[in-house]
């Protein structure tokens, strides 16, 4: 046993720190090294010893009152790509005994279908100052200055709370954009871990972006060299159409590469930074390793488990929208339809297409004449929301071949037998939730790479665009056919889906990738609350 492991319960507590001896015997979770026993996990990397320091001792003495069930708290970022992930996350913590507190903002609250709830999670939602969400034309730098500094003060004020409760907090976990966070805990001596809901790849990419190859990347970009190509370690060649639009389009973007960089540089401060993707062994092994600084884990797919042959009883509980449906039509109408027939089309919560993009859409789902169901998001216009599927010029001929809806749920619809190809901005949860249910990919890449569908996984075509970076319906169609054609290509990209697709399912299950680096990771938190500095 280690010389910082005692038996910390309250009979003992005064026990010297160099000694594992002790005459008081009590029940298994009243102490820290039985608590560990129980946890039945390998230990993932080697715990941080700078988390506990030697006057620490009243947190420890208010730890050991909950050390039962240690406590996360979970910080996201008020978007639907970054809650559906995290409180999947927070699902699968739950079911292996970590009570969790979910943090984000009260904008995203109130436009949730329902709020989360399960037995061992508290939702807690604070104002950032946009509590009717930032609109189109409001100062982005100016909002995400106020969510910086509205945030710490709601997480900082928790963690006290908590702590004067008996509750204390034992690791705070936080998602892109929110890397404050990282500052909050550390104020407070707990430790961190990013919840990385990218592809390790884009991490990859962001990495060596900020850390020495950043002119490759811009001569990279230049027009005059548009078939130039970069090698990365641990990762394929990059074309510049293959990079994140966050690189590639600097004007437009800058806020976002000035906090990705903020990020990077967070974890390169951190002694041992741990840091969690949304991804799996099998699917990005070289990626996961392609730093000799960092130490990633995937600890996904982080999907609705029932839509993988298990009977989870939290997953209706901790599935929600942020965009509503009129009605669930939509499902009686894929019901009708033949099995592997319907293409479904959709650009996620954030993505924004031209009109004339949209257009070109329309009129290759038309040309294609085959069953679709296509998401058409309705937008806001001075506080006021705007059908946008009314604007289509060729609405009636649409609704001869399929549906146009404002919203849908994606898992619903991409687990429905009536699927055959999902033609995709590339977000990373469509790409997995795709991956997961079996469907072939026509990748329509909007600020994400699509490198991986096409030319590493296989389970899909990515469109390419003209000169002008329209995608005209003709391309449109001519992916269409590949994926779901009966050719040579068709039949490869269904073999890479199913294969995928049974990866996916190996990575999810318990006793899986996922289950096991999750738990390890989850033991390396309570491992760190044994450890001080000498």
């Amino acid at each position: 046993m280690s010389p910082y492991h005692k038996n910390v319960c309250d009979d003992c507590f005064s026990t010297n720190l160099e000694s594992s001896n002790s005459s008081a015997q009590t029940s298994p979770l009243k102490c820290f090294s039985s608590f560990i026993k129980t946890l039945r996990f390998r230990f993932l990397v080697t715990p941080n010893p700078t988390f506990v320091k030697k006057d620490q001792v009243n947190y420890l003495r208010a730890a050991v009152t909950t050390m039962s069930q240690p406590h996360f708290l979970l910080v996201t970022f008020p978007a639907q790509g970054h809650i559906n992930p995290t409180l999947q996350f927070a699902k699968h913590l739950i079911r292996i005994g970590v009570r969790v507190t979910f943090i984000t903002c009260i904008s995203a609250h109130r436009r949730m279908s329902k709020v989360p709830t399960a037995q061992g999670l508290t939702f807690l939602p604070f104002s950032d100052g946009y509590d009717d969400e930032c609109q189109p034309g409001d100062d982005i730098d100016h909002y995400l200055s106020e969510l910086r500094r509205r945030g710490k003060e709601a997480v900082s004020e928790f963690i006290t709370s908590s702590e004067n409760e008996g509750k204390p907090v034992t690791c705070i976990v936080y998602t892109l954009f929110i890397h404050w966070a990282s500052e909050v805990a550390r104020k407070h001596h707990i430790p961190t871990a990013l919840l990385w809901i990218q592809p390790a790849t884009v991490f990859d990419i962001y990495y060596f972006y900020f850390n020495g190859h950043e002119s490759t990347f811009k001569a990279q970009a230049d027009e005059k060299n548009p078939k130039r190509s970069i090698k990365l370690p641990g990762l394929p060649l990059l074309a510049t159409r293959d990079l994140p639009s966050f690189l590639t389009a600097l004007n437009v973007y800058r806020w976002a590469l000035s906090l990705i960089q903020e990020q990077m540089d967070v974890v390169a401060d951190e002694s041992n930074p741990k840091i969690l993707v949304n991804t799996f062994d099998a699917l990005e092994h070289e990626a996961l390793n392609a730093i000799e600084n960092f130490i990633m884990v995937g600890i996904g797919p982080l999907i609705p488990s029932s839509f993988l042959n298990s009977n989870d009883s939290l997953d209706n509980s901790l599935r929600t929208d942020l965009f509503q449906s009129d009605s669930k039509d939509y499902l009686q109408w894929l019901d009708s339809k033949p099995k592997s027939a319907v293409v479904y089309v959709s650009f996620g919560s954030i993505a924004v297409l031209t009109e004339q993009q949209v257009e070109e859409i329309a009129r290759a789902l038309i040309s294609s004449r085959r069953p679709f169901l296509w998401v058409v998001r309705n937008r806001k216009d001075g506080g006021e929301e705007e059908k946008e599927e009314d604007k289509l010029t060729c609405r009636e001929e649409l609704e001869q071949f399929g549906m146009v809806v404002p919203w849908c749920s994606q898992v619903e619809v991409l687990f429905h037998p009536s699927l055959g190809c999902f033609v995709t901005h590339c977000g990373w949860n469509s790409r997995l939730e795709s991956m997961v249910a079996g469907v072939p990919v026509v990748a329509f890449p909007q600020w994400t790479t699509a490198k991986l569908i096409e030319d590493v996984w296989g389970n899909g075509v990515r469109v390419s665009a003209n000169e002008e970076g329209m995608v005209e319906r003709d391309e449109i169609v001519r992916c269409l056919d590949l994926v779901m054609g009966d050719d040579e290509k068709g039949m490869e990209v269904k073999k890479n889906v199913e294969k995928w697709k049974g990866l996916a399912s190996e990575a999810a299950m318990e006793g899986g990738s996922m289950d096991m680096n999750l738990k390890a990771f989850v033991d390396d938190i309570a491992e760190g609350c044994l450890l001080t500095d000498e």
